[in-house]
């Protein structure tokens, strides 16, 4: 009896295994599923928040050229951008618990492509219909760029997908991968605020790597902290673990570095080099500390990965001819210039009064002169005494600007 019921136990065993391979085509599916609503939270999150930021600038502008005296904090408008902040952020942090890291982090040229487009559409200057398309060009291509990148990008993007759980975080930060790759990035760190804080290389690259290294690990942080969350809500408690505290303390700490970084470089140089010159160094280094840690090419074929980075390079070729495009702001002139009247115009305001009204105060900075009218011309006594150079008692008198007529 027994062996005549071990071949119907074999048989009987056959469907099981046809079954468990036939499930591993539907977890593909479901895995581009993922990507793709992934991608789309982080594109309506990087365009929300782009939005948002435009809508603060324009607050600051508004008030700054009114009579308000309200703070800009008081106004509907500031606080709407600031909403709309919050919310795009949020996009794109949930972005991270559904797609690879590597597929996420290159789409934020996006909030590049609708800042350009915000900026075309509430420009301020005139401009003739002819020199639009040739003033603009470079944007119109740099943005077409960006959107086929962006294709290539979540068309042949990475289809690992795992649960963020905390054995599986643990595990992956053990490993020696990326211990391997933490130790290089450390001593590559501590080189760069060497030369950076010691050697003074206040050079832009130097600065943007510091904020691109710390930038790679915010995010591998933050997609280990959106996963797990992720994983809560679906049913499996994952906050009680001390990793999850662990990857959180990391994620602020890192953001607020990086945020330091920034803030330097934007004191230094122009803010579109930073966004070209951040975004591509960034992107870089974040994918390789995703597909470092989270393993995000682990059995894709070489045209995928070729074609992934294809899409990178002709988005980066795309926020940088749109950041090339963009016109640098004049440096301002720490002088008065006294070759011309006030309420005149002059070859550096190009048509703007730069020089006070006659009617209002003669004044240039914190200095103000409350003197009639007629008084205004007359040179005022600076208080500053000469150095003696008679006798002791006799004191100098003080220093007077001497007055010019017109033809000298």
């Amino acid at each position: 009896m027994e062996g005549g019921n071990s071949p119907s136990l074999q048989l009987q065993q056959l469907p099981l295994a046809t079954a468990a391979v036939s499930v591993q085509p539907h977890t593909d599916s479901f895995s581009y599923k993922e990507n793709l609503i992934g991608a789309l939270l982080a594109i309506f999150g990087h365009l929300v928040s782009s939005i948002a930021l435009n809508l603060q600038k324009y607050s600051h502008i508004r008030l700054a050229g009114s009579k308000d005296p309200r703070a800009y904090f008081r106004t509907k408008t500031w606080w709407s951008g600031f909403l709309l902040l919050v919310l795009g952020e949020l996009g794109v942090f949930s972005s991270y618990a559904f797609a690879p890291l590597s597929l996420i982090v290159p789409l934020s040229a996006v909030s590049v492509v609708a800042s350009a487009i915000i900026g075309i559409i509430f420009i301020k200057e005139k401009w003739k219909p002819k020199e639009f398309l040739r003033r603009y060009v470079l944007s119109f291509v740099g943005c077409g760029l960006a959107v086929v990148g962006t294709y290539l990008l979540v068309t042949f993007g990475p289809n690992s997908h795992e649960k963020m759980t905390a054995e599986n975080i643990t595990r992956h930060l053990v490993s020696w991968p990326f211990l391997l790759y933490m130790l290089v990035e450390i001593i590559v760190f501590c080189l760069l605020l060497y030369f950076y804080k010691e050697r003074n290389a206040n050079y832009i690259v130097i600065i943007l790597l510091l904020v691109a290294l710390l930038g790679s690990m915010t995010v591998v942080t933050v997609k280990a902290v959106a996963g797990m969350v992720l994983v809560s809500i679906q049913g499996t408690l994952q906050l009680d673990s001390p990793i999850f505290y662990i990857m959180l303390v990391c994620m602020i700490a890192t953001a607020i570095y990086q945020a330091t970084f920034l803030a330097q470089a934007s004191q230094l140089y122009d803010s579109a080099q930073i966004s070209s010159i951040g975004y591509i160094l960034s992107t870089t280094a974040a994918i390789s500390a995703g597909a470092t840690f989270y393993l995000d090419f682990m059995g894709e074929d070489v045209l995928h990965i070729c074609m992934f980075a294809l899409g990178c390079l002709i988005a980066f070729l795309g926020v940088f001819l749109i950041t090339r495009n963009r016109k640098k702001p004049v440096p301002f002139e720490p002088y008065i210039s006294m070759d011309a009247m006030p309420g005149m115009q002059n070859m550096h305001d190009k048509g703007i009064a730069v020089q006070p009204d006659l009617k209002a105060s003669f004044s240039y900075g914190a200095l103000e002169n409350n003197d009639s009218m007629p008084e205004i011309y007359t040179p005022a006594t600076l208080p500053i005494v000469q150095e003696q150079h008679g006798s002791k008692g006799v004191s100098a008198p003080p220093y007077r600007v001497l007055e010019h007529s017109k033809k000298e």
